[in-house]
């Protein structure tokens, strides 16, 4: 009897077998809600509004809510882009609350990217390597301003990112990618590059029995046939509804070229490839950069068919970039965002990756050195670069511009003098979207730039300036606003900022001064 004693088990013990019985599956669908629980709390703490090319899209998708053609030709109009267009149509039902949906639907892209980016590293090299493939997602601060600011961008990049992972997950899967790379598409021409480039991937096989005389069948050639239709539906879509809007079927080809060459965005070759270091420290960061570049290497060299695929889809974005570059297309750096983003299960690798080695391997301990260096170079520099406030101060202020310009726009003073003489002015394009919107106008033609009159002048058409001098209300920004909405692009000019000769002042706030000549 004395052998039979009971030993109580230690309750730390228990809990800690108890975690280890917990699914992979459950611990990211909960990493995942609470994730989108954050994202939820931060959208409601700190309200945005849409940036420029977003307000846009929410103006022309409220143009065919109410059965007209949006007009594309606006002065330094973003390029239009179909499925934002589409989205912006859907929110603009909610009336003025539709700008904030934007915002969500820009935020909710973002928690899907991180999911994505973690299904990558997941699928590719192991659950811890995709879980800090996650983290370094959810820390990239430049992704989630954007982010906050309903940048369209997120979430073309979030689309692709869902298209490798469903890649990864099975091989030459076929429609669901397309179907994701199509919507990408919709968003920014590079995906058109990704569906060409995967419908050569799904057809290899076939190809390569003609190559050797075999026979294909016919259920092979319809299903290539299927593929190749999905992969262009993009560019023939975003074509068409060109054609029926400007009656131009390449008229966002043109526009975008034209105006990257007034703002003076645009760069030779040697530049373009110059720019992809600076752009993609911008956006990653430089430890995390030599992360990547070490990743990279380790994780060809342990698992060279695993990293194949991340590296082609990085590689292919990159080369797209140049090209778009070489070709006259504006280069920012949100356009390297994309190859950014796929690149981190890389870092992860170089971060983690010794947890693939057999556990009294010299290399382990040595690769645990370099990541544990990498970590705290890393953090080091987060510490010394990174400010949490002026990050939010950022967002505080596009918040506070777009409420004050709302409440100044509303005001009974300036209501009067806009119904005596409906023509605004403003100081350049910046403010022209959230006028509109806020105003609920239908098209732009009472809403007119002062820099657009002087550059007509300039070009011996003085309509519009005759226009503003004739009867108009003008509004000029004032402390901080003046640098984010009147002196931001190449061709603006501190003389816009001047009122006008006659003009008396009808109307001041902390951000805005309302001037007429009504």
């Amino acid at each position: 009897m004395q052998s039979m004693t009971l030993t109580r088990r230690r309750s730390g013990s228990t809990w800690q077998a108890r975690l280890r019985t917990v699914r992979a599956r459950t611990w990211a669908l909960a990493g995942l809600g609470l994730l989108s629980l954050a994202a939820l709390i931060g959208y409601f703490a700190l309200p945005t509004y849409p940036t420029y090319d977003s307000f846009y899209a929410l103006l022309w998708g409220r143009d065919l809510l109410h059965g007209h053609l949006p007009d594309l030709r606006v002065y330094r109009g973003p390029t239009e882009h179909p499925l934002a267009i589409a989205f912006g149509a859907l929110c603009s039902i909610f009336g003025q609350g539709g700008a904030r949906l934007m915002v969500l639907g820009s935020i909710g892209s973002f928690v899907a990217l991180v999911a994505g980016i973690y299904r990558v590293g997941q699928l590719c090299f192991g659950g811890a390597i995709g879980t800090l493939a996650a983290l370094l997602m959810l820390s990239r601060f430049y992704d989630e301003n954007l982010a906050a600011q309903g940048y369209l961008d997120i979430s073309y990049v979030a689309l692709v990112a869902w298209a490798l992972a469903l890649e990864l997950a099975r091989s030459r899967r076929g429609t669901s990618v397309f179907v994701l790379l199509a919507a990408a598409g919709l968003l920014r021409p590079d995906a058109w590059v990704l569906a060409v480039a995967y419908w050569a991937w799904c057809a290899w096989p076939e190809l390569g029995r003609l190559r050797r005389g075999e026979r294909v069948q016919a259920a092979a050639w319809g299903r290539l046939a299927r593929y190749g239709a999905l992969a262009v539906s993009a560019p023939l879509a975003w074509i068409a509804f060109d054609a029926i809007v400007t009656g131009q079927p390449l008229y966002s080809l043109h526009s975008t070229a034209a105006l990257a060459q007034e703002l003076e965005r645009t760069q030779g070759l040697s530049s373009v490839i110059a720019s992809i270091w600076t752009y993609a420290v911008r956006i990653d960061k430089l430890p995390v950069l030599l992360g990547v570049f070490a990743g990279g290497a380790l994780a060809v060299w342990l698992t060279p068919r695993r990293a194949a695929l991340p590296l082609a889809v990085v590689g292919l974005q990159v080369l797209v970039y140049v090209a778009e570059g070489a070709v006259g297309v504006s280069v920012i750096d949100r356009y390297l965002m994309g190859a950014a983003a796929c690149a981190l299960p890389f870092c992860a690798v170089a971060i983690g990756g010794w947890s693939l080695l057999k556990p009294a391997s010299a290399l382990r301990r040595v690769w645990i050195v370099g990541a544990a260096g990498l970590v705290l170079y890393g953090t080091a520099s987060a510490a010394t670069t990174l400010s949490i406030a002026s990050l939010r101060n950022t967002l505080a202020y596009h918040e506070e511009f777009h409420k004050e310009l709302a409440a100044t726009l509303k005001d009974p003073r300036v209501e009067e003098q806009l119904a005596r003489c409906p023509l605004l002015s403003l100081p350049n394009n910046k403010l022209i979207p959230d006028a509109r919107w806020i105003l609920d106008t239908t098209d732009q033609h009472n809403i007119v730039a002062r820099s657009q009159a002087r550059a007509e002048v300039a070009h011996h058409s003085h309509a519009l300036q005759r226009r503003i001098a004739a009867g108009s209300v003008a509004i000029y920004p004032l402390g901080e606003a003046v640098f984010v909405e009147a002196i931001v692009d190449v061709g603006d000019d501190p003389l816009d900022q001047v009122p006008l000769q006659h003009f008396r002042r009808v109307y001041t706030s902390r951000y805005y001064a309302v001037y007429a000549n009504c």
